[in-house]
């Protein structure tokens, strides 16, 4: 499914599609999926295109926090589920942008 740029709206999808592949990749970083999941959850949430590696599918960059964490999660839209590819705390550089553009430490 290839979305706008401009457009992400997390309403209009109906979960998350994690399979072997991707479900415990993440532990590696300290990310659980539950914590991945939640950033699209938590307000403010800023998804920003990832053009650089956008070449087979779509691919956005979510920049989110949950009770404990900042993180940022490289995702793309399938059949209306949101798959994560990959999740991790934020770099300095990375907060510095959410924090800028959510106006919000």
């Amino acid at each position: 499914m290839t979305m706008p740029e401009s457009k992400f709206n997390p309403l209009e999808f109906e979960g998350f599609d994690w399979d072997t592949g991707n479900v415990t990749k993440n532990s590696k970083h300290g990310v659980e999926p539950e914590e991945a999941e939640g950033i699209f959850l938590n307000e403010p949430l800023l998804v920003l295109p990832d053009a650089k590696h956008s070449r087979s599918e779509t691919r956005w960059l979510a920049l989110g926090r949950t009770a404990k964490k900042h993180l940022l999660v490289v995702f793309t839209i399938r059949r209306k589920l949101i798959r994560v590819i990959s999740a991790r705390t934020m770099n300095k550089k990375e907060r510095a942008v959410y924090e800028k553009q959510t106006l919000c430490p």
